[in-house]
């Protein structure tokens, strides 16, 4: 393990903490005793840093945040006689590079905090050490001057050689140095402060601080240098921009501290600058990379929420149009040209988007994927503006990109929702303009719709539906009606269809028309499907054993298009019949004629092996598909069973003989391929007759029983149903 992932470690106790503690001593002491001029040993000399390195760690956690002690600090070093040139710039660095990491502690999210805390206790440790080795100079020449009669070429010797030190540290720092008096003149400047200005000496010395004013100052900045050179504040540190001679920006890391003589009086002011124009640079790099779509150039999701809450949040009567677009088709572009090509249209897309987003208070941003939104605001904006700018988007996307050799046409689908600012959250806006754009693609897409309250609230609720489907399967809130079908020529009940149905803790029973095409949507159709399977067939097998003096009752059970295409089907209908030792031929499986239009021998192979079973196939809802009646010769089915729109068209009085001609002719092929017809919505006795008298074979509905519980069935069967 290295030392940066020992820092980094677990949290640890006072003990690691000291360890810590140590180990940034040791490596302190190895970078400036080397240049210190000192009669302690090595060892001797970092327990003599310790309490400084202390006294750092102290200042970086302390809240609130000072980095005044870290001057102590240091005047710390002067003291120990670390005034070698080098020693104030290695120590510098080692605070650089090692105080975090040993001394920061575990929290991750405080780094950039601790990083600028570090910068800041850097420069007052350079301020300490520059006030500490000018106060010692002046004692040192105080000293001097009073055993000059004895020591005079001693004290000149020392003098000089203090100067020299002093001189050596002012021009080798690392950071930018310069001194003024307190009318902001500047008296001196090392060569740090200089190449930050460009490197014209000359054009630095002739300024006066007041003159370096820039635009961007903070409005405090000037107020707290009034007060610091009128010693009322000793230091301040602030984050300031400076022109630079060939007119660049500088930004840096200003801290500005009062140096007093010795009595008290200001006399100086002295500043530190740290260069922080590239890391400013990078932040705003980042920042810009982290608000704007990579591909696009555009705004991204962030910035546009951001903006969104603005603009909802403003005051004064204002309003906001929003146009959720949502490219059509561009799955089979991405499809048949590849990843790139998508990717080229959609900068293309983007691009025209900017244009016509172009006037104050409009924006475009890409969400994501083939996602784009464009607001309008402003007091003025209507219900026109925000279907103008639909208009616009549409109407820009109407010409043909060109992508690798191919005019490619580009559709789209919008959602608009316009309003006062203020009523609604961006939360509820963007999820209204979702939905509202998923009505207009339904619609046949390349076109916009306006927002909805109540259509909005029947997709929030199907959204609701959807994802509360699987918790209640498993829940056991689905429960199981049975209506009966009857036999046509004696009455007699010759079995039942089984019908889901969802008891919902808010809504209360659904039917299977709210929520089947919810779980075929979601895949949940399947083990819901073989749930329903195994029910259905479990109370068929009760029946037979119940009651053996009426007969067996068949089960008819529906199958939709997801479970047809299901891989396991056969297996799980062979294995739940198995299993509940009930008959094949006691099972009839209802497919719809809509799901079989145009299928292959692919498509028909499960339903072939069931029927090889023994298990009854019907035709569900005949007559709405559209398909050839030819094909009912290769399909693999016992049973049609005709929708209700043939007995809805027989309660007219006189009943139509073009209705009763279709039925008549359907139930005559039906037979002649040995086909059975089973009739539903059979609601009156004369349908009834009719039906019979046309030759149909069974029938359900209302006239005979609405669905039940499993015990009406047989009460129906032994009480007679006609």
């Amino acid at each position: 393990m290295n030392a940066r992932e020992r820092a980094s470690g677990p949290t640890a106790g006072p003990d690691a903490l000291e360890d810590r503690l140590r180990r940034f001593a040791t490596i302190w002491s190895r970078a400036i005793f080397p240049v210190t001029a000192t009669s302690m040993t090595r060892t001797e000399f970092e327990q003599h840093l310790l309490p400084l390195a202390r006294r750092l760690s102290a200042a970086l956690h302390a809240s609130p945040f000072d980095p005044v002690p870290a001057q102590g600090v240091g005047a710390g070093l002067v003291d120990a006689h670390c005034t070698d040139p080098d020693a104030l710039s290695r120590t510098l660095g080692v605070v650089d590079s090692y105080l975090v990491l040993y001394c920061g502690g575990d929290d991750s999210t405080r780094s950039e905090d601790l990083r600028a805390r570090c910068a800041r206790l850097q420069h007052a440790l350079a301020a300490g050490f520059a006030r500490a080795l000018r106060e010692r100079t002046l004692s040192e020449q105080e000293a001097i001057a009073r055993s000059a009669l004895t020591a005079r070429a001693f004290a000149e010797q020392a003098l000089h050689a203090s100067q020299a030190r002093f001189r050596a540290v002012f021009e080798e720092a690392a950071i930018g140095i310069g001194i003024a008096d307190l009318e902001g003149n500047v008296l001196d400047v090392n060569d740090a402060l200089t190449r930050m200005f460009g490197g014209l000496e000359t054009m630095v010395r002739a300024r006066n601080v007041t003159e370096w004013v820039h635009p961007e100052d903070a409005p405090h900045v000037w107020k707290l240098y009034g007060e610091l050179v009128r010693g009322e504040r000793e230091h301040f540190q602030v984050e300031k921009p400076f022109y630079r001679t060939d007119g660049t920006v500088l930004w840096t890391n200003l801290t500005v501290s009062l140096l007093r003589d010795t009595e008290g009086r200001p006399q100086y002011q002295l500043a530190l600058m740290e260069d922080t124009t590239e890391r400013r640079l990078l932040n705003l790099r980042l920042r810009y990379e982290a608000t704007h779509d990579a591909l696009t150039g555009l705004p991204n999701r962030s910035l546009f929420s951001e903006r969104l809450e603005k603009a909802l949040a403003a005051g004064d009567g204002s309003r906001f149009g929003l146009c959720y677009l949502d490219l059509d088709g561009f799955k089979a572009i991405n499809d048949s040209l590849g990843h790139a090509a998508g990717d080229r249209l959609l900068v293309e897309v983007a691009d025209r988007l900017e244009h016509c987003a172009t006037a104050p208070g409009e924006m475009v941003a890409r969400l994501g994927g083939d996602e784009f939104v464009a607001l309008t605001t402003g007091p003025s904006v209507s219900a026109r503006d925000a279907e103008e700018l639909a208009v616009r988007i549409l109407t820009a996307l109407a010409a043909p990109i060109s992508l690798d050799g191919r005019d490619i046409t580009v559709r789209g689908s919008i959602g608009i929702v316009e309003g006062s600012a203020g009523e609604r959250g961006a939360a509820e806006v963007l999820r209204s303009a979702d939905i509202t754009m998923y009505r207009a693609k339904s619609a046949g897409g390349n076109r916009f719709e306006r927002a909805d309250p109540e259509a909005d609230a029947r997709a929030i609720t199907r959204h609701g539906l959807t994802t509360a489907l699987p918790a209640a399967l498993e829940r056991g809130e689905f429960f199981i009606e049975y209506q009966p079908l009857v036999h046509l020529g004696d009455g007699s009940v010759h079995g039942a269809e089984a019908l889901v149905r969802w008891c919902h803790p808010q809504h209360g029973v659904l039917g299977p028309d709210r929520f089947i095409p919810l779980a075929e949507h979601t895949g949940l159709i399947v083990p819901l499907g073989r749930w329903v399977l195994e029910e259905a067939v479990r109370q068929a097998r009760f029946w037979k054993h119940s009651h053996t003096d009426g007969g067996p009752l068949r089960i008819n059970v529906n199958l939709s298009p997801t479970q047809l295409h299901h891989p396991g089907l056969v297996a799980d209908i062979s294995d739940v019949l198995e299993h509940s030792g009930l008959a094949p031929g006691a099972l009839c499986l209802e497919v719809t004629e809509s799901a079989l239009i145009g299928a292959d021998e692919d498509r028909l192979k499960p339903l072939r092996q069931l029927s090889e079973m023994g298990v009854d196939i019907a035709l569900d809802d005949f007559g709405t598909g559209y398909s050839n009646l030819a094909n009912l010769r290769r399909l693999p089915v016992s049973v049609l069973k005709l929708d209700r729109s043939f007995t809805r068209g027989m309660q007219q009085h006189p009943c139509d003989p073009v209705d009763l001609k279709i039925v008549e002719g359907i139930v005559s092929l039906a037979h002649s391929l040995d086909l059975a017809v089973t009739v539903e919505g059979v609601e009156t006795a004369a349908q009834a007759e009719q039906l019979r008298a046309l030759g149909c074979d069974t029938a359900q509905g209302w006239y005979y029983a609405r669905p039940g519980t499993p015990e009406s069935i047989h009460t129906l069967a032994l009480a007679d149903a006609v």
